[in-house]
């Protein structure tokens, strides 16, 4: 069965604060825990105001403290925001605290506008030194040499799998080529999806940790009893988007029985194609799509994810979702020749 795990932004629900996504983000990892998730990855944004996974470290830490098993990490830690050192040291905390359970995927957008990427005074080359600083960071998690001048304490020797994520062919290479697991962002920029996992698994260079490419990609998945009321809860991420894109953002608004009125054609069409890869609907439907990306991809592992306004509603989707999973690991043999195991230290 491939394994299914949880990206969640911590959305702030309109009427709500960040405290309160951030105390329904660690409910949804518990709940995704008892349901089998293999993973709950949360995202770093910045100056937006529907998200409260800002300081992702510190959010990470607050979901891993209320579980037990499910692994914890980002999904992603932006690093042109920051020194290779100071992440070291942060993930290399988590995972004293939280042996064997921290992941580390890297991102290599700001996630956020250019003023506040600026505002976030990080001013190296940013983006243009990515692959060094991923090696740099890298280096950090090795057991220290003698003399070695700088050490990330925590951090030096930790067990923290470091991912690569992308929505273009970029990090798809980087992460062939450092032989690293690679994620791939299709839940908002599908366009690419394919090309970078055939890059990544025709160039992949085996590394100790990885002798064997794995990719996980990330989608959107709305699962409620009908694929009416589905549709229904959908639209709360439909308007979040519209307005971010017309350049104001805010909290995640609540459902709308129907998007008349609320989008442009344009806008209903950007939309469209940002979510082209979502599956949304009843069990039924959820499966059927989710059975037809598998089997077009061919992933190692599904991320999925939901911006969801009512949070019994959030918590019943994942449930429906573990459920389609279980159903597609019976049902399926043909699932089972690309089911791989994750190799250790994952």
């Amino acid at each position: 069965m491939v394994p299914f795990s949880v990206l969640d932004l911590s959305p702030i629900p309109q009427g709500g604060t960040a405290g309160d996504a951030l105390r329904r983000s660690r409910e949804l990892a518990q709940h995704a825990e008892r349901l089998g998730y293999r993973r709950f990855w949360m995202a770093e944004h910045h100056n937006m105001p529907g998200i409260a996974s800002a300081a992702t470290a510190v959010a990470i830490g607050h979901v891993a403290e209320g579980t037990k098993r499910i692994r914890v990490g980002s999904g992603g830690i932006m690093l042109p925001n920051h020194a290779p050192l100071v992440i070291a040291e942060q993930f290399g905390t988590l995972a004293a605290l939280f042996p064997g359970r921290i992941d580390l995927g890297l991102g290599r957008a700001p996630g956020t506008d250019q003023v506040t990427a600026r505002a976030l005074r990080r001013t190296r080359g940013g983006a243009d030194t990515f692959p060094d600083d991923v090696v740099e960071l890298m280096h950090y998690f090795q057991p220290a040499s003698p003399g070695q001048a700088v050490r990330a304490v925590p951090g030096a020797g930790e067990d923290v799998p470091v991912w690569l994520l992308g929505s273009s062919l970029f990090s798809a290479q980087l992460a062939a080529a450092l032989g690293r697991p690679f994620a791939f962002a299709s839940h908002f920029a599908p366009d690419a999806l394919m090309d970078a996992l055939a890059i990544y698994r025709r160039d992949y260079r085996p590394s100790r940790e990885w002798p064997t490419p794995y990719a996980m990609a990330c989608i959107g998945v709305i699962a409620a009893d009908t694929d009416e009321e589905a549709g229904r809860l959908f639209t709360s991420q439909k308007l979040s988007f519209v307005k971010l894109r017309r350049g104001e953002p805010g909290p995640l608004p609540p459902p709308v029985a129907s998007m008349d009125g609320h989008w442009s054609a344009v806008e209903k069409a950007g939309v469209e194609h940002a979510f082209s890869e979502a599956v949304v609907g009843a069990p039924a439907t959820v499966r059927r799509g989710l059975a037809a990306f598998l089997a077009r991809t061919k992933v190692d592992e599904l991320m999925v994810t939901a911006a969801i306004y009512e949070q019994a509603a959030r918590l019943h989707s994942y449930a429906l979702v573990a459920q389609v999973r279980d159903a597609l690991g019976e049902g399926a043999p043909a699932a089972k020749a690309w089911q791989k195991e994750e190799p250790s230290g994952a």
